[in-house]
């Protein structure tokens, strides 16, 4: 990493952009305190860099400055946005003519939702800045989605203000590197203070970013644990896919999909909306790829290959989270975040195998009964999907083969209703491997082609995806 972006403090960056009087323009902050203009003023010389700052908490001052957004909502990406697009306007209009044709403008906008002192709310942020690059330039924007982890408004508040100042910092002087920019959010602040969820890059300076792609690095940056992609292929926060929401969710590599993992998610979704509470409009169904193996290593899948396993299951119709998470109690704990409602984990037998193996645990103080104790305290329960083992035996949730010493806390979990079986709509589904498939199509066409859905083979065909090659 550049000596620079570890080693400058959060006033020295605030004062380098006071000092520069190319850089002008406006911050307004909503609903935590105006922390980001305030280290601005604190590093002097702010004269030089801010046109205005303001924060509007009474909500009919924000709507008759910023209108009423669509969803209604004041802690949005659409407030954000509005906020973007009228702060800076208004800086062109005013000032435009009147300062330095060397001059490159910017709006800082962040709306909040910090502690409240009377309830135990999700404490978020959008931040977001349009900025020049360059004298007279189209704006490029960056928005980002933000979880504040501190206990008391206070320290959520600094944590803010030094988020922004790298956010404004970053977007000046890093702006040829999205990873640095990634990177370099978190300067001067602890570890776990903050998780961005969510990073967007528009406009001329950013065309050859992949929003994407680009929220992997989220994940292997430290800066969240899992990233989420509707349908259309759009990233989306977490809180926005799951809140209230029923969730079902399938692991698996993905790489490519396959007609297995399409029947898995069907026929799991067909017995999830059979639990009482559960329908086809409530429920959130996700396809999950973990980056890590089973022992927590990361798999070092190329990021092309991620993006394209996303696309695929996009094109079918299927909401996508990407993780790091190994266990299944901590994929359990992260939905809990955000729904209160049933969870429902699809996996194979060979899934079973792993989760009720104890070497699996090590490292968790109560060994596997601690997992279990995190993975089915309320409302969860895992989805069984039969196979054929390698000895010609069908095998389902009846009849896993486990250890002896496991086969008691195996059928307390069944019978107590957290371990269900599901059907397969065919047996022949059973041999398939995505690990055949995968190593098949990078051989050319063949058979592996009818062990894909319809409309995949030819989408890994055009556009050489996996490996693919003739």
């Amino acid at each position: 990493m550049d000596k620079d972006i570890s080693s400058r403090s959060t006033l020295d960056k605030a004062l380098r952009i006071n000092l520069d009087e190319k850089k002008y323009g406006t911050i307004v902050e909503i609903g935590a305190g105006q922390e980001v203009a305030r280290q601005f003023f604190k590093s002097g010389a702010a004269a030089g860099t801010i046109a205005k700052t303001m924060s509007a908490y009474d909500m009919k001052f924000s709507d008759a400055i910023y209108g009423v957004q669509e969803d209604g909502r004041y802690v949005s990406r659409a407030r954000v946005q509005a906020m973007l697009e009228k702060e800076f306007d208004l800086v062109i209009d005013r000032v435009g003519t009147s300062r330095s044709v060397a001059s490159r403008y910017f709006a800082y906008g962040a709306t909040v939702a910090a502690k409240s002192f009377k309830t135990d709310n999700e404490c978020h942020a959008w931040c977001g800045i349009r900025a020049q690059m360059y004298p007279a330039a189209e704006p490029s924007d960056i928005i980002v989605h933000v979880r504040m982890r501190d206990e008391d408004a206070d320290r959520q508040q600094q944590a803010l203000g030094i988020f922004g100042v790298n956010l404004i910092y970053a977007a000046y002087y890093y702006f040829e590197n999205a990873k640095t920019i990634i990177d370099s959010l978190t300067d001067n602040l602890e570890q776990g203070r903050i998780e961005i969820d969510s990073i967007e890059f528009y406009g001329p300076y950013f065309e050859e970013v992949d929003n994407r792609a680009i929220n992997l690095h989220l994940i292997r940056s430290w800066k969240t644990r899992a990233i989420m992609f509707k349908p259309d292929g759009s990233v989306v926060i977490p809180a926005e896919m799951l809140y209230k929401k029923n969730v079902l969710t399938i692991r698996g590599t993905f790489r490519p999909v396959t007609n297995l993992n399409v029947d898995m998610m069907d026929q799991g979704l067909k017995f999830f909306c059979q639990t009482q509470g559960v329908t086809a409009d409530n429920c959130v169904a996700l396809a999950e790829i973990s980056l890590n193996d089973i022992h927590g290593n990361d798999l070092m899948v190329p990021e092309k290959d991620l993006i394209d396993s996303v696309h695929l299951l996009n094109s079918l119709g299927y909401s996508v989270m990407i993780t790091d998470y190994t266990r299944y109690f901590s994929l359990r704990a992260y939905f809990r975040q955000f729904t209160k409602l049933q969870i429902g984990i699809v996996v194979g037998i060979m899934n079973i195998r792993q989760i009720f193996d104890e070497s699996s645990y090590r490292g968790v103080e109560g060994g596997i009964l601690e997992g279990f104790g995190k993975l089915f305290p309320d409302h969860t329960r895992l989805l069984v999907y039969p196979e054929i083992d390698k000895s010609g035996e069908y095998r389902d949730y009846s009849n896993v083969d486990l250890p002896e010493n496991l086969l008691f806390l195996y059928r307390y979990l069944v019978e107590n209703n957290f371990i269900f079986g599901i059907e397969s709509s065919d047996h022949e589904l059973f041999k398939i491997f995505s690990r055949n498939v995968l190593k098949q199509l990078q051989n050319g066409r063949g058979a592996w082609e009818q062990c894909v859905p319809q409309g995949v083979a030819e989408q890994i065909i055009d556009n050489r995806l996996f490996g693919y090659r003739d």
